[in-house]
């Protein structure tokens, strides 16, 4: 069976940015076995041992094609972009916004212009928090998050609040790593500004009813920021189904390169926000005392741009569209159902979490006493499995299972049962070696 992506970079044409990717040559069914070899880390060893990499929750790995997209850009008509007449910074500018199209069309928002490069996740939350919230929260108004949400999601409005003097409530986490939604309706009739939530546990793996809650906020006037940093790689996502009014996501999570984030905004709210920073390309006219400022996208995306980042993660978007991303959540489905039969199976482990219907390909678990940092050294050096170990930016959510920290295996389209029975391995030989 083909790969999805084998084709090999075409030159540049006089159409501008016109193929500065490989030709997508694969359709239908495919398996993990198939993808293997566009992914050359895969191939590496790491002390003696194939590596099996098992932290994609974390950073995915990188196809050839997104690799291959970004040294085109590099070697053959890198230049700065919106500036420049000359050919080579016309292509470049039409790569780039070409990858904007392609996000946009990724997650079905209705015009391009609603999607704004940042850096990561982080950066556009921040954005919406230092743009929105400075013009918007004020003293007294309430922010709903909640107890699973990763530091990125909880820093920026704990900073907001702390200017504003606004107050924040959280929805609570019942045992099995399930939203309380009847503290959720609760919380909701004391009228909140902004609710702002996790699509995808990192953690837990915790698919939230994102569609339900965003309908429950907005009947009570609340907007809603989803992030969807675990949930756009993995998920069929559509932003008009879900009617969200923000999206946060990365594309180091999504095969895409680090140093790249997305924020979608609905259009009325992004054009009635201020600038988060000023600078260069943000700007229309610029006078010694004020300025006025550029259309959206632009106006969020001061300075000179991630440019090979985002022609990376247009790439990244075309490989996961040749998968197709209702066969991407079926594979790790099967992945994390295996996985989670196999690791239920080793006596003195406990995983956190709902059951493999309600969560993505996440799990993470303790192993009797040992340290989850002890444990991740232990596959590393004697499997080659790297697996995630700490709080994973999500402290309180640990605390709240009384917990300092817990191992975590994730899995994405490259994932095969073989690097889960690997892992099940590594497991008990940590064992033996703790004598347990």
């Amino acid at each position: 069976m083909l790969s999805p992506l084998k084709g090999k970079t075409m030159l540049l044409s006089d159409n501008a940015a016109a193929t500065h990717a490989p030709q997508l040559t694969y359709k239908g069914r495919w398996t993990a076995y198939d993808i293997r070899d566009d992914f050359p880390i895969l191939s590496q060893q790491v002390h003696g041992k194939p590596l099996v990499y098992l932290d994609s929750t974390a950073s995915s790995q990188k196809p050839n094609a997104v690799i291959d997209a970004m040294n085109v850009y590099y070697r053959t008509y890198h230049a700065n972009v919106h500036r420049g007449v000359y050919r080579i910074s016309e292509e470049a500018t039409a790569a780039m916004e070409k990858a904007r199209v392609k996000i946009a069309r990724f997650i079905n928002a209705r015009q391009s212009k609603q999607v704004i490069f940042t850096n990561s996740t982080t950066g556009s939350i921040n954005l919406v928090a230092y743009s929105w919230g400075y013009a918007n929260i004020h003293a007294g108004d309430l922010i709903v998050l909640t107890e699973m949400e990763h530091h990125s999601n909880l820093v920026p409005w704990q900073l907001l609040a702390q200017r504003s003097g606004a107050r924040l409530e959280f929805i609570p986490v019942t045992d099995d790593g399930l939203l309380r939604l009847d503290v959720y309706e609760q919380l909701l009739q004391q009228q909140p500004k902004l609710v702002a939530f996790t699509h995808m546990s990192n953690v837990l793996g915790t698919i939230n009813p994102a569609q339900q809650m965003i309908a429950q906020a907005h009947a009570v006037g609340a907007l809603v920021l989803l992030d969807a940093a675990q949930s756009v790689p993995h998920l069929p996502l559509d932003v008009q189904t879900l009617d969200v009014d923000f999206l946060a996501f990365s594309g180091h999570k999504m095969l895409g390169p680090t140093g790249i984030g997305v924020l979608y905004g609905k259009r009325d709210l992004l054009e009635a926000m201020p600038p988060f920073m000023g600078g260069g390309d943000m700007i229309r006219t610029v006078q010694l005392r004020q300025s006025s400022w550029n259309d959206l996208p632009w106006k969020f995306e001061a300075g000179t741009p991630a440019i090979a980042e985002a022609i990376g993660l247009g790439a990244a978007v075309d490989y996961l569209n040749a998968l197709g991303m209702e066969q991407v959540r079926q594979h790790e489905q099967e992945m994390t159902t295996y996985a989670m039969a196999q690791l239920q199976a080793i006596a003195g482990l406990t995983i956190y979490g709902p059951s493999p219907a309600q969560r993505g390909g996440v799990i993470s678990f303790t192993l009797d006493d040992i340290h989850p940092h002890d444990l991740a050294s232990i596959l590393d050096q004697e499997t080659g499995v790297a697996i995630r170990a700490g709080h994973h930016c999500a402290q309180p959510l640990m605390e709240r299972y009384e917990l300092a920290a817990t191992a975590r295996a994730s899995f994405y389209v490259y994932t095969v049962k073989e690097d889960i029975d690997t892992l099940v391995q590594g497991l008990k030989k940590a064992q033996k070696i703790f004598a347990l």
